[in-house]
């Protein structure tokens, strides 16, 4: 099968009960989308799936043929960050660093359709991912820092 993933094509054929994680992670060498719960409960395996967040770790791989998946690794870098990278940094949101990931994807996927979201629709969109370290005041600001910053100008709220 054929799945469009970060912009790339790529070609695989993975088993029939081979969840996306999996192939991400052990397939693709994609790592950056984290393996915390395995269950669907915690939200650091979320990616996107045309747009909209999903947990990698129970959609089956073969339900994304024909979607356009994104993950961490398509945000940025250490050289080029993304804006919600960076708001993340500037705000102390990332601990420990389990939940960033899928936080991050989250919070992509919240400012691509709403890009002046509320404290309340921001808290409401980042529900699905959990934070052992209770860092979820700082991850409000950085979400509403990112969005000011490409409500300003001084960054696009997709690539940074």
């Amino acid at each position: 099968m054929k799945l469009s993933i970060n912009g790339r094509t790529v070609s695989a054929e993975p088993a029939g009960s081979t969840t996306l994680l999996d192939l991400l992670r052990d397939d693709l060498a994609l790592v950056g989308t984290k393996r915390v719960c395995d269950r669907g409960e915690c939200g650091a395996c979320t990616v996107l799936r045309d747009g909209v967040p999903i947990y990698a770790c129970l959609t089956l791989a073969h339900a994304c043929a024909g979607h356009e998946i994104r993950t961490i690794e398509s945000l940025g870098n250490t050289d080029a960050p993304h804006v919600l990278q960076e708001s993340f940094a500037a705000e102390d949101a990332a601990q420990c660093g389990f939940c960033t990931p899928g936080q991050l994807m989250a919070a992509v996927a919240l400012l691509e359709h709403n890009a002046d979201p509320s404290d309340t629709e921001i808290v409401a969109a980042m529900s699905g991912n959990l934070c052992r370290c209770g860092t979820y005041p700082k991850i409000v600001r950085a979400v509403r820092r990112a969005a000011s910053l490409a409500r300003a100008g001084t960054a696009e709220p997709t690539r940074g």
